[in-house]
């Protein structure tokens, strides 16, 4: 679930031909956020193949995810200005405890900002995060068309991924349907520090103090 828009990939702010804007700012999402954040998500839904949901979720379900997420890991909303514009989120990779040490991430962001920093500076904000937490390992689950010419699907998502570190490690074949149409999944993963002998215990993100990281 990541998204489909074209990045900034060159880390700039600014669109070619566009006024100056200050760079986003990531900071924890509340729960007062949830009716803005679900309006984001829910074009993907709609009309994406990014998500793999067929229907965007009521808002009180949808609230419930952020605060589920929050308990033990970042999620964290994108705003300029006051405007929130996209939001990123990190979650287990696999229940069992031998796995705490790695996190799927996931991160959605508004139409108009598309291209405008806002992915990147989420992504950076969620990586410094889990990092303080002691997670070493990220991974992402993305959605890739399995022909050329999608209209549901572009390779934005593989290539924002690409450009911040994550390596391609594994591809499901036609393992989603939405829209009529079968679509595959692989998985890129990036490591955020060393693995020592004896990994420290991962900090549950309520105990990070979030405004010292960022």
């Amino acid at each position: 679930m990541h998204p489909r828009p074209r990045q900034c990939y060159n880390g700039e702010n600014k669109l070619e031909g566009s006024p100056w804007k200050p760079p986003p700012s990531a900071r924890p999402a509340r729960r007062t956020d949830a009716a803005a954040l679900l309006a984001i998500y829910a074009p993907y839904v709609e009309k994406t193949a990014v998500t793999f949901e067929y229907q965007p979720p009521a808002l009180e379900e949808f609230a419930g995810r952020i605060r589920r997420t929050l308990a033990r890991y970042p999620y964290l909303a994108a705003e300029r200005e006051g405007r929130i514009l996209g939001y990123a989120y990190a979650g287990p990779f696999h229940p069992r405890p031998a796995y705490d040490w790695s996190a799927e991430a996931s991160i959605y962001v508004a139409e108009a900002a598309r291209g405008s920093g806002v992915g990147g500076a989420l992504y950076r904000a969620l990586e410094q995060l889990l990092a303080a937490q002691g997670i070493l390992n990220v991974n992402a689950c993305i959605a890739v068309p399995c022909g050329a010419h999608d209209p549901y699907l572009t390779g934005h998502s593989a290539e924002f991924h690409a450009h911040w570190g994550y390596q391609l490690v594994g591809r499901f074949h036609r393992c989603g349907y939405k829209f009529g149409r079968w679509y595959d999944m692989i998985w890129m993963e990036k490591f955020l520090g060393e693995h020592p002998e004896r990994p420290r215990a991962v900090v549950p993100f309520p105990q990070v103090d979030w405004a010292a990281v960022l």
